[in-house]
């Protein structure tokens, strides 16, 4: 993943800014409403890495059979594999017949939708994504549309009604990258206020050279987080225990889901850093969220 990459890293400042008020005043929302169970989905991006090899698939393990194993060592997927074309009904219902009923795909709306109509005129494309995507039935998670860094509030009309014609009943996020959305307060209240309306939730993107696009700022009782480590820099350690710090506050104060994605420059350290978040998260936030089995921690290889 390149978005966000910086060469050093040395001088950013990582910090996570305070809640938003839409996300302090979504609690006190909440306060009538406890969840009688939370949902915590972590998992990472892909599942196709040959540098798994050894690390979450054993020596040997064919590419056909990766994500049978990492559907036994993760609870969800951040399905990017949609992005790029709307797969076949036979490609989704393979996908589903590899995972249990508790595993949640979360697919990434499809970029003809997105990057290339930016909205416009994509009814029929909407409506091919989700006869494909509603095929994996239980095992659907919240799908995520991620914008262009070029899609700008200029466009906030086309966002607005694009989000206003969508099914109600599937959960939907935004991903918004344009710095436009966060520098103009006017804007982004508006925004948040439509998003919420619509029962759409935001998309939180953690990476060093975005920091524009950390926002804190939830729209639903549910926050979907992507976070771009740094090669298992220190850096990555302290970041994921700030934010487990951070939800241990949210899920205390109502959040009712949660999905946590995984993201590395380098991709082969992404099970590492999940594997860190989750034992964090069972150990402050008392929660029993399933580790992967890496084949290598007893051996003390990563940090």
């Amino acid at each position: 993943m390149d978005f966000g990459r910086l060469e050093n890293i040395d001088e950013v400042d990582f910090t996570l800014p305070p809640d938003a008020w839409q996300t302090v005043q979504l609690f006190k929302e909440l306060k009538n409403k406890p969840a009688k169970h939370v949902e915590v989905y972590v998992g990472c991006a892909k599942w196709g890495r040959k540098d798994w090899i050894g690390q979450v698939y054993p020596i040997g393990t064919k590419e056909k059979d990766f994500f049978s194993i990492y559907a036994k060592n993760f609870d969800a997927i951040e399905l990017n594999a949609t992005h790029y074309r709307i797969p076949t009904a036979k490609t989704v219902l393979d996908w589903k017949s590899k995972v249990d009923k508790s595993f949640k795909f979360s697919p990434k709306f499809v970029n003809t939708i997105s990057h290339f109509q930016r909205l416009r005129n994509a009814q029929s494309a909407t409506e091919s994504f989700y006869e494909a995507i509603l095929l994996l039935g239980e095992n659907l998670g919240t799908t995520f549309l991620q914008m262009p860094p070029n899609f700008s509030p200029k466009s906030y009309n086309d966002l607005a009604n694009y989000l206003k014609s969508l099914p109600k009943e599937i959960k939907v996020c935004v991903e918004l990258r344009h710095h436009g959305w966060f520098l103009d307060e006017n804007v982004w209240d508006e925004t948040l206020e439509m998003l919420k309306e619509n029962n759409i939730g935001t998309v939180i993107t953690d990476a060093a050279g975005e920091r524009e696009v950390v926002h804190t700022a939830l729209t639903t009782d549910e926050a979907f987080i992507r976070f771009v480590g740094n090669s298992l820099h220190p850096t990555d350690y302290k970041r994921i225990d700030d934010w487990v710090i951070r939800l241990k506050n949210w899920l205390d104060n109502g959040l009712k889901s949660l999905y946590f994605y995984m993201h590395q420059h380098e991709e082969q350290y992404s099970p590492v850093l999940c594997d860190y978040f989750i034992e964090e998260m069972n150990k402050r936030c008392g929660l029993k969220l399933k580790r992967p089995h890496l084949l290598n921690r007893e051996k003390g290889l990563f940090g």
